[in-house]
């Protein structure tokens, strides 16, 4: 059997509508004289907190060759499906047997939720703090391995946003 319940009905006061005005308008009062949160965008950049998951980057070992080994491991963790590895023989003698020639990540497509990340035995893919890297054609955000490279040599120095916050002007991904 069905059991009804019973609404609200409103009271004498609140058919008059002149009360909620009155608080609706004591709420914004309230909320005129609070400190604002707003900052100049374009001089003035926002540093993510720490943990924060942006732009991917191929991180590389001390000479200058990257770590990625093209297990494809992170492909494989990847809930979205948005990164494409084709591996080959490595052009190199000593250290690791294989290479990627094509590492590409759509970031149209990525949630950002650092299974990539997690899942890389080489710790070869990183998520970085980079957030500003709007486009204006879809073709331009699948980032390859040379743009996941370049990442690397603007965030290896540290936070870009603030060295950019300090004074010094640092172009992030205008041409990925």
């Amino acid at each position: 059997m069905a059991v009804v319940v019973k609404t609200y009905e409103p009271k004498f006061w609140d058919r008059f509508y002149l009360p909620a005005i009155l608080k609706g308008l004591a709420i914004t009062l309230t909320r005129i004289f609070v400190r604002k949160d707003t900052i100049l965008y374009p001089e003035h950049k926002h540093v993510p907190a720490p943990g924060y998951r942006g732009l991917h980057r191929l991180n590389k070992h001390a000479d200058g060759r990257i770590k990625c080994v093209a297990c494809e491991m992170c492909a494989t963790a990847c809930p979205s499906n948005c990164i494409t590895i084709e591996p080959s023989a490595a052009p190199w003698d000593d250290g690791e047997e294989r290479y990627p020639i094509k590492f590409e990540i759509n970031l149209l497509r990525c949630i950002y939720c650092g299974f990539c990340e997690l899942a890389c035995p080489k710790d070869a893919i990183e998520l970085t703090e980079v957030y500003d890297f709007a486009n204006y054609t879809r073709d331009s955000l699948v980032i390859d391995m040379d743009g996941l490279l370049e990442v690397y040599e603007v965030t290896s120095q540290g936070s870009i946003y603030t060295r950019q916050n300090a004074g010094q002007p640092v172009k992030v991904a205008q041409q990925l």
